[in-house]
């Protein structure tokens, strides 16, 4: 069936690699697939289960060399350009403190703690039930655990456009208009989540946007994609609209949070992790992004009892 199965072409597409890398990766036997007629063929599920399988992996292989460290904890899940700047500057601040972060999404970030793969979560998980971010999210995915939730910041999150684009993107229904090429972001990411949930409460069809099918993993790439011409419109973070001089409409003031087990909220890493996110050095820094809200940062504002 169409789609289900990818070509050589289609799956160095999918990982977002060159074509010889995936011929690196067969002669290896590191990726499903199989030879069909002298072509090589990979069926999607297995190929979603590998991405899987992998990154897990590599979490269990962080997390046996975490372990040996005590300046190193592990995390995951969103991302964001402040954040980045936050971790970097936690290095000057307090030399030998490190939080290694891998971009995964919301999602998967909650779902690796809870499964004790690594030790703080990233999240801005909307729901639409409860107009609420992250904390609904939290019995479902950390089940076992103990955990406090620290508010980080405030953000706006929008559609950037191409400056070439006739009229820019202002409402989800305009993602189905013609001429647009939409870059979207991986299933389980805080964006994705709320990007279906609009669709789903307008009744746009998400097949009806060219590019939906279109995936990446950070907001930066979204802003990479739409400067290489590549697509012409994405959702990201207010940010990366100034960083890559792209126009921005707002859709919604969101929260970016840390969600941690309780006894790891009292490790000095991440004391250090909030007193940098507090200090003027770092707000300072990174001010000419605007549009970032710090007032109520380092504040707990959920804990299991």
């Amino acid at each position: 069936m169409p789609g289900e199965y990818l070509n050589t072409r289609e799956v160095a597409e999918y990982l977002n690699i060159h074509e010889k890398q995936v011929y690196a990766l067969i002669k290896e036997k590191k990726i499903p697939c199989t030879r069909v007629t002298g072509k090589w063929i990979f069926p999607k599920r297995l190929i979603d289960e590998w991405i899987q399988t992998s990154s897990t992996e590599g979490f269990e292989q962080l997390r046996e060399r975490a372990g040996k460290s005590e300046g190193v904890l592990l995390a995951a899940g969103s991302n964001d350009p402040v954040l980045d700047i936050l971790l970097n500057n936690m290095k000057q601040t307090h030399p030998g403190f490190y939080i290694f972060s891998s971009s995964t999404g919301s999602t998967d970030g909650l779902r690796l703690l809870g499964e004790g793969w690594t030790d703080i979560a990233w999240c801005h998980l909307y729901d639409p039930k409860t107009g609420e971010y992250n904390l609904p999210y939290i019995n479902t995915y950390v089940r076992d655990r103990k955990v406090a939730v620290v508010h980080l910041f405030y953000r706006e999150l929008g559609f950037l456009s191409s400056p070439g684009l006739h009229r820019p993107v202002r409402d989800f229904a305009d993602l189905s208009g013609e001429g647009i090429m939409f870059i979207n972001r991986q299933e389980g990411s805080g964006t994705r989540v709320l990007l279906d949930c609009r669709l789903e409460e307008r009744g746009i069809d998400p097949l009806s946007i060219r590019g939906y099918d279109r995936e990446v993993y950070t907001h930066f790439e979204v802003g990479l994609d739409i400067l290489a011409g590549e697509s012409n419109t994405g959702i990201a973070t207010v940010a990366v609209s100034k960083l890559f001089g792209l126009p921005f409409e707002p859709i919604v003031r969101e929260s970016f949070d840390m969600v941690l087990a309780q006894e790891t909220f009292f490790d000095k890493r991440v004391q250090g992790f909030i007193d940098t996110l507090k200090s003027p050095e770092f707000r300072a820094k990174v001010e000419p992004l605007g549009n970032y809200d710090f007032s109520e940062s380092g504040r707990i504002i959920y804990s299991t009892t």
